[in-house]
Parts: structure tokens; sequence; C-alpha cells
């Protein structure tokens, strides 16, 4: 590692992530005795099993509730799948309808030995890998071929609720300079136990994540690419109740970027602890395999905790997701770990405040791909000042090196923006990104000034705040509010009911050949 600007000290640094690793080892020690419903789902999903029943219950709901109704889910669906295969001579696709047509119940035919089952199941998981690697090879195919913007990537959202206008937005944002466009997903999917199906013209906040949508923006975004000589990174969510299983849609979609984080789910939308921590390790599992960069929610501790006050909770989170990632086999340039800038803009000296926050993470972090967030607690409807606001943003980005910058808008904080708005703030960013491209290499931080002696402080209570959550646990982290101030007890929250302890026949292959990118 170079030697640091900030005049941080590694052995310090190499501290906390010693902490953060054995912080994630108790974390992974829980994770590995569970499934969960959605897991189960993802599985279904990733043999082949789609589309919904007459009522539009997707079918792999109804293939995972048939198991679990009968208190045999924790053998695993590719136990019975597998074992339905050999008994029937059907695809999982038709076992599955069978199953939601009544007329075949999987959980009361004869059992075969685990090899054989494991046997029947393999050429549908061999299928699935072949397709995630083809997509894969498409993706570098483009980057070879007519390459992407630099980095920090332009990464703006379209979010009208409807597929097909946002393609429109999408398509124009991407001419207009963008490099990932990331699709909002309507208001509350995150709570839903199950997955949409369709193209849908209808949502409020955002559109909804289906696999169907999926297709139709990467389909939009591979014009556009092709159009403007640049490939376009398709964003969206799998954070929330459903997310390995939409990992697995984005993952055979071609997405590129996924909100990957349970964390966020736990803080801010009261998922379970249990139930998300169980779901995020297989979705990063799938996204690692896919080559999709996550990107991590820390940015939100910071809308509901002082900026400055907490600033070593989203240091500390960092360093837990970096390692929870690494054990998934996450590489570390596929980890978009969040921060933001979030400090009240009338704190004086506030910009160098921002400015050691991100050259620290950045430090902390040199392969990552660092996702920067805006500043939205204290945009007003000044949209004036909002816009220097941004820019000052985006001088910290280009100046410490981000990866990924999420583009602040004029109008934040009154109306999900024009595509005139997003006109304005691409503009902003690439006017800056241009005009100052290599101020990081040419800037020093003084010894002793502001910029060092606030990293170091950050850094020393990191230090602090994780020998506490080692000692602790982190469970015990969620319960007492540590992070963003939210307090999230280990049996509450939305979804405990679909966590299930793992059998003795319990298999899942995907794990092992997905983290040995077979």
């Amino acid at each position: 590692m170079n030697k640091s600007k900030l005049g941080l000290d590694f052995a310090q640094v190499d501290a906390a992530k010693q902490l953060a690793k054995n912080i994630a080892g108790q974390v992974q020690e829980f994770v590995d005795a569970y499934t969960t419903v959605t897991v189960e789902r993802t599985l279904c999903r990733l043999i082949g099993i789609d589309n919904v029943d007459e009522n539009g219950v997707p079918l792999p709901n109804r293939v995972v509730d048939s198991l679990l109704e009968k208190g045999v889910l924790n053998q695993g669906v590719l136990y019975f799948m597998g074992n339905a295969i050999i008994e029937t001579g059907l695809d999982p696709q038709k076992i599955a309808e069978q199953i939601a047509e009544g007329k075949l119940d999987i959980a009361t035919l004869r059992l075969n030995a685990i090899d054989k089952i494991q046997s029947a199941v393999q050429p549908y998981i061999d299928a699935c890998l072949t397709r995630i690697k083809g997509n894969v090879a498409k993706r570098n195919e483009y980057l070879s071929t007519i390459g992407e913007g630099s980095q920090p990537y332009i990464y703006v959202i379209v979010a009208t609720g409807n597929i097909y206008e946002d393609v429109v937005q999408a398509q124009a944002a991407a001419r207009q300079g963008a490099d990932i466009i990331a699709v909002i997903r309507t208001t509350g999917q995150s709570l839903l136990d199950y997955v949409p199906y369709g193209a849908t013209t209808e949502g409020f906040g955002g559109t909804f994540a289906t696999q169907e949508n999926f297709r139709i923006m990467r389909k939009a975004l591979d014009e556009v690419g092709e159009e403007v000589g640049r490939y376009i990174r398709l964003c969206n969510y799998c954070s929330g109740l459903c997310m390995p299983e939409i990992a697995a849609m984005g993952a055979l979609e071609r997405l590129d970027v996924m909100l990957n984080d349970a964390l966020y789910g736990i803080l801010f939308r009261d998922i379970n602890p249990q139930r998300t921590l169980v779901d995020q390790y297989f979705s990063r599992i799938i996204n690692g395999y896919a080559g999709v960069i996550i990107n991590t929610g820390e940015d939100n501790y910071l809308t509901t905790a002082d900026a400055v006050k907490a600033a070593h909770t989203v240091l500390a989170s960092d360093l837990i997701n970096e390692q929870l990632a690494l054990i998934a086999a996450l590489p570390e340039e596929q980890m978009g770990l969040g921060h933001a800038f979030e400090m009240d803009p009338m704190l004086e000296n506030g910009f160098l405040l921002e400015l050691a926050q991100a050259q620290m993470t950045r430090e902390i972090f040199p392969k990552a791909t660092l996702k920067y967030m805006p500043p939205t607690k204290f945009m007003t409807g000044n949209i004036f000042r909002g816009h220097i606001q941004d820019a000052l943003f985006n001088m910290i980005g280009i100046w410490t090196h981000q990866g990924i910058q999420l583009l602040g808008m004029p109008t934040e904080a009154i109306h999900t923006p024009f595509m005139s708005d997003r006109y304005l703030s691409i503009e902003n960013a690439r006017y800056i990104f241009n005009d100052m491209k290599s101020i990081g290499e040419e800037m020093e931080f003084r010894e002793g000034g502001i910029c060092r002696e606030r990293a170091k402080t950050v850094l020393t209570n990191t230090i602090e705040l994780l020998k506490q959550i080692e000692t602790e646990g982190m469970f015990s982290a969620l319960e007492k509010g540590i992070f963003g101030d939210v307090k999230r007890p280990m049996n509450g929250g939305k979804g405990l009911a679909g966590v299930v302890t793992k059998g003795e026949n319990y298999f899942n292959p995907f794990i092992k050949m997905m983290k040995e990118r077979r």
C-alpha cells in the first residue's frame, strides 16, 4: 500500500480489519447453520423455475411454501426437487407447475439415495452457471470493445414507476453522460415476501424489480451503449425480504450493480436480523460470481444520526461489510462500500471534514469501488444552494478517487427529478471531474491539520467501537442502536418465521461452485 496522505497508521487499520474479521466470523458461524424461505426460492429460480400460478403467486413461492407447511423445508428444496426429478421424470418447471395445480406433493414421494438426488439436480445447476458465465463474458466483451466511462462512475436514478418510461429517461441520461442507471424500486417492495412477475407500468416512487423489467432495461441500455460508444451499467436493489432471489434474477439478466446490504434492511425496513443476514450471504455469493458490484447502505446511517459524531459507525460498518463480503468470495473490486456527504453545510470547515472522511475511506479500502452518496439530509427547496452543495460533493469525489458518484439533484428536496434536472447534475459533475481531474495527485494534507486529525480521530473511535461489537456480538450491537441510532432486536422485525435450521440432507452446491468460480 502507498504511504497514507492522511498519515494514517496502517497498523491501526490492520487491527481494525482483524476486529471486523472476527465479528464477521461470529456472524458467519450463525449463518452457516440456517437457510430461509428466500434462499430456497432462489434455488428454485436458479434451476429454472419461473412464472406464476393462476392467482399470480410465483411458482418458487408455491414450491417452497408446500415444503414449509409440511415442516420439511429444513432438508432443502434441492433435496426434494432432485428426488422428484428421479421419481417423475419431469424437469423442475413442470414439477413446480404440478405442485401449483395440486397434482403433485414432492414431500411424499419415495426417497432415493442422496447421491442420486444430487446427480439428478446437477445438470440444472450446471446450465444456470453456464448462463451466468455467458453474461459475464458478454459484459467483458462490451468493456473490451466499446469501453466505459472512467471512475468515479456517474450514477443517476430513474424512478417513474413505469418501466417503459424508465427506458426513455435512462437512455436520455446515458446520452447526457451517465455511466450507471439505477432503476429505483417502488416504495415498499423490500417488504414483499415474493418477487412480482412481468413488465410493470405502475409503481410509487419507483418501478417494481422484476426479471422482465430487468430484461427490458438491459436491452435498452445495451442499445444506447452501442450508440454512444460506452457500456452503461444497470443497477437495481436486492435488499429486503427477497435479497438472494433478486440477486439471482440480476445475475440471469446481466445487471452490473446491486444494492445489497443486510444492515440497511435491518435498520431502515425493520427486517429481522437473522433472516436478512442469512439471505445476504447467498446473495453476495451470487453477485460475486456474476461480476456484480454491490452497494452497501452505510450512507443511510447519517440521515438518522449526526454525520460528524457518528462517522466512526459508518467506517465500522464498512469494515464489517468488507469482511462479510470476503467470506462470500466477493472481490474487493466489486465492493461499493457506502459513505456520504451529509454534514450540515453551515458547519465551519465542513468541507475539510468531509474531505478527510472520503480520503480516509479510500485509503482504508484501496481496491474497492467506493459508493459516495450526495447531500440529502440538508437539501432544501433552495435549488441554487443545493446545486453548490452537489458541486462541493463532486469536488471531493474526484479529489479522493471515489468509485461510484451518485449524483445529487438541485430539486432533491422537492420532487422526483425531471430529465432537465438530471442533465444539470451530470453537466455539473462532468465539468468538475474534468477541470479537477488530477487534484488528488497534486494536493497534500498538512501534518497536524484539520484533515489528518479528523481521520485519526475517526479511526481511533472506530477501533473502540469494533472492540465493543466483537465482545458483545453483532446482534447485541443492533439491539443497542449502535448503527444509525436505530434499535433492532434479534427476534423482532419482519420475516423471522422464514428462518429454518438446516437438516441432515441439506445441500446447496451453488455455494461451493460459485465461490470457486466453477
